[in-house]
């Protein structure tokens, strides 16, 4: 990372920059650019369309049928399994439906642009074909010989499918690997990534609090919750997901009904961004037709998980002796987090014009651009603005976000070599505001421009730098000042705590299958202690930020999807004869009147 450690008036010379290579970034831009590739990602597409075909759009069962089996109409105390049908979707849920909802979208539409909720609607819809299948795979062959606390995903339909073809020994290879890109999933998106942006948005609004201190809080509260087993997870998620979900949205609807508006120009641009260019403009650099597509994807993927293969994790503990059936309940997932609680983020993002949000200050003339620091080895120069003078905000920019605070992060804009992510020779420089002396605020500039001439500078204009979480917060505060303090910060607390708590039972369940029960506990501690860790700020971009959380989704995917390509048939047999018997009304014949909803989310009605 480059920065400039001291400040200078403006007019005044560059100060020699600090110069690090970060490595870490490297490593991970190169892991993340095979993962993430654009043939890749057209695989993962053409995945999914084809159990979309095979199953006969299952999207339409989970829609349906779905909602009968989690209302309770099919439970039954004597099914193995630890809880009912509600609660094994609610866990799910609980690690899904998390920051991938309000800071992930936000990332992808920064930097994607609005074409990018288009391609996330299309991987919400395959990915409940997908669900469907991994999950009913995941029942298939999931370990019930302790009735109450079965084991079950794609680890253990590796190693049980191929002994049952005479490969044993390959299956437990397989299975092991998929454990390993596990439980780095696990501790990136489920953990990282979570925790990061609790501790982000916090420092936003209350910038008294310290980032180690949410860090703590957040492993106390996990912690109490992971230490009691699934039973726990399950009864937690089935009371907090309603309600955190119900809260969010309600939000979200109040912004909509306040743009409703602008709505259907927002729905337009996001299908005419999909498939063409958009312009630089504001604080959004622009966007090609494959950055909406990558973006849209990697999020969407990240956000619902389907063809991840840990959502099977959680759903193997439902209560029943029908593998279908918890399957097409699982499709209900991609549903509610992608087509419904995205969506809403991204129009909220969209309609407040958060998105391409007008510069928050202006210099008193436009900057001009210097060379800092020696040449680099390509013979590059690395350049930032000639000051680091902090002008004041606007007034509205006040209204919305405060004034300027320590560590703040903000950018202005360039023209130097095209880029071929957004089609656009427009660039970012990006800094933080400091605090050299009491009561005294500048600029440090830590993301300079890289190139062997001095870009153009576009203006005197200085944009906030707002990422994940915080770009969403503020896209509520542009509409009612303080409502994203209020609830933004609730949501990403909530959302955060139950991801975190779901997704430690996921690389639980990896840790055992890996190295047995005995490794559990030194588990749960190292997770908790890594969520303070979290929290440090050592993520500074919405880049690095990003770097993360796709290498812990990309490496499941590549892990996962040839389990489901070779054990698919299998899931798509037994989902076919279940259809079969539920309209032949053989499956309604055992069911009963549903039973108290309170019982349900309690899971009383399984005890």
């Amino acid at each position: 990372m480059i920065r400039v450690p001291k400040s200078r008036p403006s007019g005044g010379d560059p100060v020699e920059p600090e110069n690090r290579m970060d490595t870490m970034t490297a490593i991970l831009d190169a892991i993340n650019g095979v993962l993430w590739h654009q043939n890749v990602l057209f695989v993962l597409l053409a995945v999914g369309v084809l159990f979309t075909i095979w199953s006969g759009f299952s999207q339409y069962r989970a829609l349906t049928h779905g909602t009968a089996v989690i209302r309770g109409k099919y439970d039954n105390k004597a099914d193995p399994g630890a809880i009912n049908h509600f609660q094994a979707l609610s866990t799910a849920l609980s690690a899904t439906v998390g920051l991938g909802n309000i800071g992930g979208v936000a990332v992808a539409v920064s930097l994607g642009g609005p074409g990018a909720v288009f391609w996330m609607w299309v991987v919400g819809l395959v990915g409940m074909a997908l669900k469907t299948t991994e999950v009913t795979m995941s029942m298939l062959y999931r370990d019930t010989s302790d009735p109450e606390n079965p084991k079950g995903g794609p680890m253990w339909v590796a190693k049980r499918g191929f002994a049952k073809m005479g490969l044993g020994w390959l299956g437990t290879i397989v299975g092991g690997i998929f454990c390993v890109t596990l439980i780095i999933s696990t501790i990136t998106g489920g953990n990282m990534f979570q925790a990061w942006n609790v501790a982000d948005i916090t420092a936003t609004y209350f910038p008294s609090v310290p980032r180690e201190a949410v860090g703590i809080v957040l492993a106390l509260l996990v912690g109490m919750v992971i230490i009691g087993g699934i039973k726990r997870i399950g009864a937690v998620a089935g009371r907090l997901v309603p309600f955190m979900c119900g809260l969010y949205l309600l939000a979200a609807a109040f912004v909509l009904v306040k743009n409703i508006d602008q709505v259907p120009s927002m729905l337009g641009m996001i299908v005419k961004g999909a498939f063409s260019p958009i312009e630089a403009q504001g604080a959004f650099l622009g966007g090609t037709f494959g950055y909406a597509f990558l973006w849209g994807m990697k999020r969407a993927l990240f956000s619902n998980e389907a063809g991840q293969g840990s959502a099977p994790i959680a759903h193997s503990a439902a209560k029943t002796k029908e593998p279908v059936r918890e399957g097409i309940v699982s499709g209900l997932e991609p549903f509610i987090d992608t087509i419904v609680v995205c969506t809403l983020t991204a129009l909220v993002i969209l309609s407040s014009g958060a998105w391409n949000r007008e510069s928050a200050a202006k210099f008193d003339a436009t900057p001009t651009i210097v060379a800092v620091g020696e040449p680099l080895a390509n013979g590059n120069r690395l350049w930032v603005p000639d000051t680091t003078t902090l002008p004041r905000k606007t007034p509205e920019a006040e209204r919305n976000s405060s004034a300027w605070r320590p560590n703040d992060r903000l950018f202005v804009l360039v023209h130097g070599e095209l880029d071929s992510r957004t089609g656009r020779d427009v660039h970012r420089i990006g800094g933080k505001v400091v605090e050299p002396r009491a009561g005294e605020l500048a600029i440090v500039w830590t993301e300079p421009y890289e190139g062997p001439v001095a870009p153009r500078p576009d203006g005197p204009d200085l944009h906030l730098n707002l990422m994940g979480a915080s770009l969403t917060g503020y896209a509520f505060d542009r509409v009612t000042p303080g409502m994203g303090m209020v609830i933004v910060t609730l949501a990403c607390w909530l959302f955060a705590l139950s991801t975190m708590i779901s997704w430690s039972y996921y690389g639980e369940q990896g840790v055992i299958f890996l190295l047995g029960k005995g490794f559990v506990l030194p588990y749960k501690f190292v997770y908790c202690l890594l969520i303070i860790i979290s929290t440090l700020p050592f993520i500074t971009t919405d880049k690095q930020l990003d770097d993360w959380t796709a290498l812990g989704t990309g490496v499941m995917l590549f892990a996962n999807i040839p389990i489901m390509l070779i054990f698919g048939a299998q899931a798509m047999r037994a989902y076919h004869d279940y259809v079969r018997r539920l309209k032949s009304g053989e499956l309604d014949r055992a069911a009963h009147a549903p039973p108290p909803i309170a019982d349900v989310i309690e899971g009383k009605d399984v005890r």
